[in-house]
């Protein structure tokens, strides 16, 4: 079984939902949405946990709620943009969501709080799952601001994988 298909059997139910899907409608990072953000970091997440022995399954459910927090963060117009704490207050709202529309585990909640850290300080990583799901987070973050992430291998793999689930 490919690492894509094993992903899919793990996130299926989050992936395909429509309120997941809904974050296909922000932009996360330059011409990325949220909903190709998190499905990254939730791939990257699980072959990660996979190749190191950590619970991939936990990794990849945690990843895909991380920025459930289905707001457009870059509106310009001031009266109607959210706090500029975003950075900091998007994971206690993602997990607000993912409680709301789904039924997280306990681990997984405490992997959407800790993901932004060290901005959350209360909220420290506390599993190897929260760890590589901050790492994957900043790692995917950064490949995509800095435009490294956009015709790499690992995008093929995205989208192909969001083709996929946009049948749905």
């Amino acid at each position: 079984m490919s690492y894509l298909t094993e992903f899919h059997e793990c996130v299926k139910d989050l992936s395909t939902s429509e309120t997941v899907l809904q974050m296909d409608e922000f932009i996360q990072h330059g011409d990325i949405t949220t909903l190709e953000h998190v499905v990254a970091v939730a791939y990257t997440s699980f072959v990660v946990a996979k190749k190191t022995g950590a619970n991939a399954r936990l990794a990849a459910r945690g990843a895909m709620m991380h920025d459930l927090y289905l707001y457009d963060w870059h509106i310009k117009d001031w009266s109607q943009r959210p706090p500029l704490t975003h950075g900091f207050t998007h994971p206690a709202t993602a997990a607000k969501n993912a409680e709301k529309y789904f039924t997280p585990t306990k681990e997984e909640v405490k992997i959407i709080r800790s993901h932004m850290w060290p901005l959350t300080p209360f909220h420290i990583p506390t599993s190897w799952e929260a760890l590589i799901v901050t790492l994957s987070d900043k790692y995917c973050a950064t490949n995509e601001t800095l435009g490294i992430y956009d015709d790499s291998k690992q995008r093929k793999t995205i989208k192909k994988y969001l083709k996929q689930i946009r049948k749905k």
